[in-house]
Parts: C-alpha cells; sequence; structure tokens
C-alpha cells in the first residue's frame, strides 16, 4: 500500500505548463497524500495566463504575482526555488511537487531530494532529461490532460482514450524492460519470484519511473501487457508475484 503523505506542497510554473493539466496532476497527488499548499507562479498581467484564472478558483490555488523584471532572466524561476527552499526548512512538508517542464529547477529538486522528503514532477514531454531524473517520480502531462469533445460539453479523461503502448512497444523499450528485470533481480527470492510491490518500492527509490507514462494507471497492468513475466495472485492476499519467463 502506498504510503500516504500528510503534507504535500504543489509548486506550479504557469509559464512552462498547460492550465488543462492541473486537474489531472491535482487528482494524482491526492493519491499520495493532502496537497494542502498549492501555488502558482506567473506574470498575471500577461493575457497568455488568462487560462489559468478560472483554474486557481477551482482548485483552491494561490496565485504568485512576479513581474519580469528582465527579458532575459526568468525572475519566476527564482522565485519558486526561493519559497521552496524556503518552505523546506519553515514548514513540516512531507513531499514536494513542480510542474513545470523547466531543467533550471533540477538543483533545487535535488536539495530537497537531499533532505530525505520526496519530490513529484510534473511536465511535458520536452522537459530535459537532467530534471526528469532528479525527480524520485515524473509523469508526463500529456497523459494527464482533460480534453473536450467536439460539442465542447464533456470533458474527456486522456487516460481512457487509446493512447497507451501496448506490449510489443514496451519490449522495445530498453530503458523500462532494464528498469523492471532490474528491480526483480534486486527483490526475488531463491525461486526467482518478488512481490509486486516490492518491486514497485525498489523503482520508487532508484528511478522516476511512472506506469503513466505508458497509459497505465496501475503497474500490475502494464506488467500483464508487457509479457516478459510469470504472474501468480496469492487468493487470500491478492497481493501480485512475478518471475522472468527467462528464469
Amino acid at each position: 500500500m502506498t504510503k500516504k503523505e500528510d503534507h504535500i506542497a504543489l509548486f506550479i510554473d504557469c509559464d512552462n505548463i498547460s492550465h488543462r493539466s492541473i486537474e489531472g496532476i491535482i487528482n494524482e497527488l491526492s493519491k499520495y497524500g493532502i496537497v494542502n499548499i498549492r501555488q502558482a507562479y506567473g506574470n498575471w498581467t500577461k493575457d497568455n495566463l488568462k487560462n489559468w484564472e478560472d483554474k486557481l478558483l477551482e482548485f483552491a490555488i494561490k496565485p504568485i504575482q512576479q513581474f519580469d523584471y528582465s527579458k532575459n532572466k526568468n525572475a519566476t524561476d527564482i522565485l519558486m526555488t526561493i519559497d521552496a527552499i524556503d518552505l523546506l526548512h519553515t514548514k513540516d512538508i512531507d513531499a514536494f511537487a513542480f510542474a513545470t517542464s523547466d531543467s533550471d529547477f533540477t538543483p533545487v529538486v535535488m536539495r530537497v531530494q537531499a533532505e530525505g522528503i520526496k519530490v513529484y514532477g510534473f511536465g511535458e514531454k520536452k522537459t530535459p532529461k537532467p530534471f526528469m531524473a532528479a525527480c524520485s517520480q515524473f509523469i508526463f502531462t500529456e497523459k494527464l490532460m482533460t480534453n473536450y469533445t467536439a460539442q465542447g460539453n464533456e470533458p474527456v479523461d486522456l487516460l481512457q482514450v487509446p493512447v497507451r503502448k501496448n506490449g510489443k512497444e514496451m519490449r522495445k523499450d530498453t530503458w523500462l524492460v532494464n528498469v523492471l528485470r532490474t528491480a526483480l533481480e534486486q527483490t526475488m527470492d531463491e525461486d526467482g519470484w518478488a512481490n509486486l510491490a516490492s518491486i514497485g518500492q525498489y523503482i520508487n527509490n532508484s528511478t522516476s519511473f511512472s506506469p503513466i507514462n505508458y497509459g497505465y494507471k496501475k503497474m500490475s497492468n502494464l506488467i500483464n501487457e508487457i509479457d516478459l513475466f510469470d504472474v501468480y495472485l496469492d487468493p487470500e492476499s491478492k497481493q501480485m508475484s512475478i518471475r522472468d519467463k527467462r528464469f
């Protein structure tokens, strides 16, 4: 069972995150605990942030105004970093979350991690790898966005749209296969079996992997689809264990 974080602080770089992704970000973080602090940064005098206004009210997000003091420097990034470090030393925070596609936040993420505090990252697929790797878990916002039907009435959860990768596609993903097999090797018993919860914990501690980036809400669904492992479901505990088919 996932450990619940009582206090999660969310920092949103509105210059680099679409307003359409915030509902998915909040929903995802709510699986891990309570998002007590929600702050969105940007120059709210600009027209390009107008779409964020309704979202701030809907999700009780505090807007933080930051004027552009220079065309060559991003004052928003600096303010977010200062506030995050201040919060790190003044509040009892169990986890931080940064919604941005900007690699400039890599140092602050590493600083928070150094204190033993988990960091959830959210950003577009264009996000530089150093920032993604620095996070405890990183999720592409494209997988969390809410679209609307042609009539513009009903919202559509993109996770319900068939954009997930199939088993053949995932088996060609060398990084993914190595992550799964390494985690299994590090947690398996002498017969080659490992509890999926233990595997998930190992992966969370060693990488920024999330099954959501492949179109799956649960690790178990991804494991079943990738078809690299024998699967056993305990009839009493309902816990899943897996073993490499090569074993």
